[in-house]
């Protein structure tokens, strides 16, 4: 197989193609699949990247504000792929998934590309953890299952430093906490440290935890003479490498803090309730020996962080779901579209390194975030413009605008109308949306299966969608019997008479449902794919209705299984004749791949079946595509899965007929391994998008040839696209649902809009500030910039602000009729010449009704004065390298003077600082550059 090693000649390839969308912007509800192993930046706590199970390393430099990802073909995510930031600027180093396996590998320039390192002592191997010395990222730390590496070279070469004691569980790597020549690494076997910068290790002699306990996660911090370690324990039987965060239950047995050089561990578990609260990870900033936090679940499913600001002596909840008392909340939270119980448990846990007061934790479907030690949290998963207020409970069924952290499996999109839309997706079940896509809800009812995978309308606009509890289907993971033949209550199909507002039950089969296909010669006759193989006697297969429009009172008459097939039927396709073209699927046994699929023809009139199949499709057939432009319908496209072990190896590529099944061309030939399926781009007859699992997202652009050429479409940045689909309202807009990455939309005109680097809202001297800046124009007129007080309500136009037509620019405008006190949202309409346009995300903004603090002269070179309105307790100057490099206690009089501070910064080296301010009223930080 050829999967994930093509990312070189792919990206040479696309240069001969100019006319494919020039970038795909995400669209969709946000969050919704399991997130991990974040990674917040010391210099810069508003950066930091998680990673998705899915494949994604998603990278945000606002905070949770918004989200990019990175490219698939330069890094492949998984829950391990932990980003480790380092003070040499843009070198970073992670864990990506090289041909499914995790590999050490780094980036020079921010992320952006990543190469293996070469001293990984056996790149077959999986590894679980990278953890790097940020001030000296020459050392690093890295585990295979049964052993740790460490290298003293930046991964160059790295040394064995421990086996683990029972090779069955492996040795677990907790945490490092790196202290000049001093390291520390918490294992399930104890303590390993070197105190000599990693030239020779022992497993310290530090009694106080019980020996059935061994660590699970741990962490350190120094202040002055004090070096504090803690961990969390669980039983030693309990513990193996790869654990994952939902094993919290009742697996929590100890936590325990222990100051180097001191007597031993101290038990720290107090305001712990015992079988309440499941800790599983833990965590604190490197300076602050007194401030720690642990993260987990606990008996409600719920997710947990508690905070110890007394170095573990007692410890107390901060992260309140109760009436979601000090959450800003998405679409989850108490009384919300999904409760708390949704995320359950943290899948990865971060303080930042340098800030104690700066964390986040993801779980099974969404990020939080703190900036103020847990005081506050707040989602980070779609727009900061509709989320909902902490202390309040979040509304269901409002309308939300996700932000770029798309991660959930999207099947399928079927526009009612020109507005309304309805998204087939797994886990998440389906969203609506009624603005044409700008935003998605599931202000819905009647639906409530895990999956909704796909949707048709019939002539009086019915919706009729085919739903199942089991996700994933006919992915690799989803071809036993074990999994599909289980009872499946929402095995059914539903309808919808209002564009999804409403669904009812049309027909139980109680099995998983997979396609619905409607005859367009016939509006009472629909078929459908129903899954269940039960050994040969099951009631899978396709179904047939010739009453449709009786609806909930519909018969449906299970049809003959055509030849060779094992009760795993897929797409549907009903011909203007009423000939129906069928795949079957694949189906896997123990022993492998079963040849049971292919491309069958079925006669209404006869009742009979026909194998029209290629014998490259026997193993693992995906979508069967009619060419639109063949008024004769001859002309049909097969997606083909290779398979793994034997006769299914190497099958995989776009089959084309032009005779109806009677002879088939592989297109491909050995370029793409698994295609699932293809779409005619609807202004072209020659152009041709296709998907694939592993490779991403193809065209061609001369399809009709006899040997078309292929091409990888670089815009696109997802790995694993399931299905093209172009808005039958606005041809120009080719959306991409997904395995595992949501919805995206691109643009089919390339020179449209403009490349908008950046929007963002300023307040200075009581004014509202909106700046912009383009990367290049072409054919650009100008732009309207619209405010609201409530986005749900909509936008108006304020300003219009001529664009540079070809060219690049730097645009400000000032809203001087903002009042003081109230919310602003703020967005771009973009216009083109022709009179298309597009929109920026949206920004907010607030004028104080007095500006609470001041902070003059930036840039500094002798001094800073700080003025506040609130009484001054404290200032804390920090370098790019997360250092403090002045602390500064101010005496709380009361006095006025105690408002304004000058601070010395005289003698300090050029470049930006952070001035972490504590006033009366809580902490903020701020940037100050010296020169």
């Amino acid at each position: 197989m050829i999967r994930y090693k093509l990312s070189a000649w792919l990206l040479f390839l696309t240069s001969a193609v100019i006319s494919q969308p020039a970038a795909f912007t995400p669209r969709g509800i946000g969050g919704g699949g399991a997130l991990f192993s974040p990674g917040i930046n010391p210099a810069d706590h508003s950066e930091f990247y998680i990673s998705c199970d899915m494949s994604e390393l998603f990278h945000s430099v606002d905070f949770g504000e918004s989200y990019r990802q990175v490219h698939f073909t330069r890094f492949t995510g998984g829950p391990v792929s932990k980003v480790n930031f380092t003070v040499s600027p843009g070198l970073l180093f992670s864990l990506s998934y090289i041909n499914e396996v995790p590999t050490p590998v780094k980036s020079t320039d921010n992320g952006v590309t990543w190469t293996v390192l070469p001293g990984n002592p056996d790149n077959s191997e999986p590894c679980y953890t990278l953890s790097v010395d940020y001030h000296h990222p020459e050392r690093m730390v890295l585990s295979h299952y049964n052993q740790l590496f460490f290298s003293s070279d930046g991964g160059n070469s790295f040394d064995l430093v421990h086996n683990a004691a029972n090779p069955g569980s492996g040795v677990v790597a907790g945490g490092v906490f790196y202290d000049s020549d001093h390291i520390y690494i918490g294992t399930n076997d104890g303590l390993l440290v070197s105190d000599n910068g990693g030239n020779s290790w022992m497993i310290a002699s530090v009694p106080g935890i019980p020996v059935d306990q061994g660590i699970w996660s741990f962490t350190g911090a120094k202040q002055g003479a004090v070096t504090r370690l803690f961990c969390i324990t669980g039983n030693k039987s309990d513990i193996y490498t790869g654990m994952p965060g939902s094993d919290y239950w009742d697996f929590f047995k100890g936590l325990y803090s222990y100051d180097v050089g001191s007597g031993g561990w101290i038990s720290r578990q107090a305001g712990i309730a015992s079988g309440v609260d499941f800790p599983m990870f833990i965590d604190m900033a490197e300076n602050d020996i007194q401030t720690v936090y642990i993260a987990g679940s606990n008996t409600l499913g719920e997710p947990i962080v508690m905070k110890s600001t007394d170095a573990g002596a007692t410890w107390s909840h901060t992260f309140m779901t109760a009436g979601n008392g000090n959450i800003t909340t998405g679409w989850s939270g108490s009384g919300g579209d999904r409760g708390w119980g949704y995320g359950e448990c943290p899948f990865g846990f971060e303080v930042a390194a340098n800030n104690a007061d700066v964390l986040l934790f993801t779980d099974f479907g969404f990020c939080h975030t703190s900036g103020d030690g847990g005081v506050s949290w707040s989602q980070a998963y779609v727009s900061k413009a509709v989320e909902n207020p902490a202390g309040a409970p979040t509304p269901p069924k409002k309308s939300y605008e996700g932000i770029g952290l798309e991660n959930t499996t999207a099947w399928q999109l079927h526009w009612s109308d020109a507005n309304s839309i309805w998204a087939c997706f797994s886990d998440i079940r389906g969203i609506r949306s009624t603005d044409a896509g700008a935003t998605w809800s599931f202000n819905y009812t009647g639906h409530v299966a895990n999956t909704s995978y796909r949707v048709a309308q019939t002539a009086d606009g019915t919706l009729i969608a085919a739903t199942s509890n089991i996700h994933d289907m006919y992915q690799s993971t989803r071809l036993m019997d074990n999994l599909l033949d289980a009872f499946d209550a929402n095995g059914k199909l539903i309808y919808s008479q209002d564009n999804g507002l409403t669904w009812q039950d049309l027909r139980i089969f109680n099995h998983p449902v997979f396609w619905i296909a409607l005859d367009p010669g016939n509006p009472d006759r629909a078929y459908a794919s129903v899954i269940h193989y039960a050994g040969g006697s099951g009631a899978g297969g396709v179904y047939r209705c010739d009453n449709l429009s009786a609806l909930a009172s519909s018969t449906w008459t299970l049809l003959p299984d055509p030849p060779g097939t094992e009760k795993h039927p897929a797409s549907l396709n009903v011909l203007a004749d009423g000939t129906l073209v069928a795949s079957y699927s694949g189906r896997r046994t123990p022993s492998g791949f079963t040849p049971s699929s292919g491309v069958f023809t079925y006669n209404p009139a006869s009742g009979t079946w026909t194998d029209v199949s290629h014998p490259g499709m026997r193993y693992w057939t995906r979508d069967v595509v009619i060419d639109p432009n063949d008024p004769a319908q001859n002309t049909w496209y097969a997606g083909v899965f290779s398979g793994w072990g034997g006769p299914p190896n190497g099958l995989g590529g776009l089959y084309k007929t032009i005779d109806r099944g009677a002879t088939w061309q592989k297109l491909t030939g050995n370029l793409l391994d698994r295609v699932t399926s293809c779409t005619f781009n609807p202004d072209n007859a020659n152009e041709l998008y296709l998907t694939t699992e592993g490779q991403g997202l193809w065209v061609s652009k001369n399809i009709n040839s006899a040997i078309p050429t292929f091409f990888l479409v670089a815009s696109y940045p997802f790995r694993q696209p399931e299905r093209v689909f172009f808005n039958p309202y606005n041809t120009n807009e080719m959306w991409v649902t997904s395995f595992g990455n949501g919805l995206k939309v691109g643009l089919m005109n390339s020179s449209l809009p403009v490349s908008l680097v950046s929007f963002q809202s300023l307040v200075q001297e009581g004014q509202i500030w909106l700046k912009w800046e383009t990367a290049s124009e072409t054919g650009s007129d100008r732009f309207e910039l619209e405010r609201s007080t409530d986005p749900l309500r909509g936008f108006q136009m304020i300003a219009g602000i001529p664009a540079g037509g070809n060219l690049a620019g730097r645009y400000q405008y000032a809203d001087i009729s903002a009042v003081s006190e109230v919310n602003y949202y703020y967005r771009l309409k973009q216009l083109d010449l022709d009179g298309t346009h597009t929109y920026s995300k949206i920004v907010r903004a607030r004028v104080p009704s007095e500006n609470p603090l001041v902070i003059y002269p930036n840039p500094a070179s002798d001094k800073i004065t700080v003025r506040s309105n609130e009484t001054i307790l404290s200032a804390e100057i920090i370098d790019a390298r997360g250092q403090t490099v002045l602390n500064a206690k101010y005496i709380r009089t009361g006095d006025i003077h105690t408002r304004e501070q000058k601070i010395p910064v005289a003698g300090f080296a050029p470049g930006l600082y952070t001035v972490k301010l504590v006033t009366g009223t809580g902490t903020s930080l701020h940037k100050v550059w010296v020169h």
